[in-house]
């Protein structure tokens, strides 16, 4: 197997959602969404390459859970740190949860080596 083939070095998006709400899954699905289709136009202008591969291959999203909103901040935290496209979504409030309620964090498309560092350890949703 290549080095460009490796799976370290495939580029992925990660969606990390708050344990502690207990959204619907409408209301996850969306806020998900939000997260993924803002982390792509970010990366679409600050890292086109990045986000060529990961678009060319297959869009790659994993969608893992953090404990409560003061995790995913500090997961947050680390990804502006590794400097890393990342996207703190908060909500509008017009359902199930008030307004600003931070709900998803995305990560990526970056390298999977360096999104693993950060939430290699959370678990699947």
């Amino acid at each position: 197997m290549s080095q460009m083939s490796s799976p370290l070095n495939e580029v992925t998006m990660v969606l990390v959602t708050r344990d502690d709400l207990k959204l619907s899954k409408g209301k996850l699905g969306a806020q998900c969404a939000h997260a993924a289709v803002d982390c792509a136009m970010k990366a679409k202008k600050k890292a086109a390459r990045l986000y060529e591969r990961w678009n060319n291959v297959g869009a790659r999203k994993i969608v893992l859970r953090a404990e409560d909103e003061a995790h995913l901040r500090q997961l947050y935290a680390k990804a502006l740190e590794g400097g890393l496209v990342c996207s703190l979504i908060k909500d509008a409030g017009h359902t199930e949860i008030p307004p600003g309620t931070v709900t998803v964090l995305g990560i990526g498309p970056s390298p999977r080596s360096a999104v693993d560092a950060i939430t290699g350890d959370l678990k699947l949703l």
